[in-house]
């Protein structure tokens, strides 16, 4: 049987990063080569060939395809994602716990949970993974790269479900801190419940009329002047979910870059960071049954 289409195997990481999967559909390429270079054009045809040159590109079996390779449709090809630079994140990882099942890690800002865009090494997985040695390290929920504080690991690949479901079925009790302006004529504690949607540009979200999909309970903690620190206890886990929700309160969290408007700082300005963080998660361990509860180090210091 063709490499391509033998049982997939879980293939190893490289220097803590798990390679990506493109499937094969029917169509005209003669190589794999050329269908890499048609199909994924963000990487040129000369780097996809000098990939594949340093075994980069592999099949299922996790064996080099060479840049002449034939192209076998129904098949699938991996290849290991590297970036030439990576902006500076001066910032560092804490772990809070380590067991067999788990791993806590406390976030800091500007930190991607796991890789995206120009984020590779330096997202927090792939720190986590070099740093701790564990490859099956799998992010059991994620927080918005501008969020800081806590984030948990599955380490045992037959616990990932069980400990994912926990999140799904909304059965961990979050709670988050956030700084934004007063509105003394807001009676709280609240509750806010919104139907959100995708916003045209695609990585925001937006309120829409219908019926809610999201809900926050929220809590005064205490106020200085025109600001005031929240409590933040999302029932539901919808992207943005606490910024738009603050948002529409006409209490944009502060320096969020985002909500209600976009106004991006520069790459590599890291004197605003966006006022949110996961404080505390508390849950009933599917694995061993025992009640878990965590707190973030991190502190909001606009307040």
């Amino acid at each position: 049987m063709p490499k391509l289409f033998r049982q997939i195997r879980k293939l190893p990481t490289r220097e803590g990063v798990s390679p990506s999967c493109v499937a094969l559909p029917s169509g005209p390429w003669p190589t794999v080569l050329d269908f890499l270079a048609e199909r994924l054009p963000a990487i040129t045809r000369e780097d996809w060939a000098q990939r594949m040159a340093r075994g980069d590109v592999v099949d299922g079996d996790g064996s080099a395809l060479a840049p002449g390779a034939a192209y076998q449709s129904q098949g699938r090809v991996f290849y290991y994602r590297a970036l030439d630079a990576e902006p500076a994140l001066p910032f560092e990882e804490e772990v809070l716990y380590q067991d067999d099942c788990l791993v806590v890690a406390d976030k800091p800002h500007f930190m991607p949970v796991v890789p995206t865009g120009p984020y590779l090494q330096r997202s927090l997985l792939v720190r986590l993974k070099r740093r701790l040695g564990l490859d099956s390290l799998t992010p059991m929920h994620r927080i918005d790269r501008d969020t800081a504080g806590l984030v948990l690991f599955s380490v045992q690949p037959r616990h990932r479900g069980a400990y994912q479901g926990l999140f799904a079925e909304r059965s961990v009790e979050k709670e988050y801190e956030a700084i934004a302006p007063w509105r003394p004529d807001l009676l709280l504690p609240m509750t806010l419940r919104l139907r959100m949607a995708p916003a045209e540009q695609f990585f925001r979200e937006r309120v829409v009329p219908g019926e809610p999909n999201t809900e926050t309970r929220i809590d005064l903690l205490e106020q200085q002047g025109t600001l005031a620190r929240y409590r933040l206890r999302p029932h539901t886990g919808r992207k943005h979910q606490l910024r738009v929700h603050m948002a529409a309160l006409g209490l944009p969290i502060l320096n969020d870059a985002w909500y209600p408007e976009i106004n991006d700082p520069p790459e590599g300005d890291y004197s605003r960071p966006l006022q949110l963080l996961a404080r505390a998660v508390a849950f009933i361990d599917p694995v061993t049954g025992a009640p878990r509860q965590f707190e973030s180090r991190r502190r909001l210091a606009a307040l």
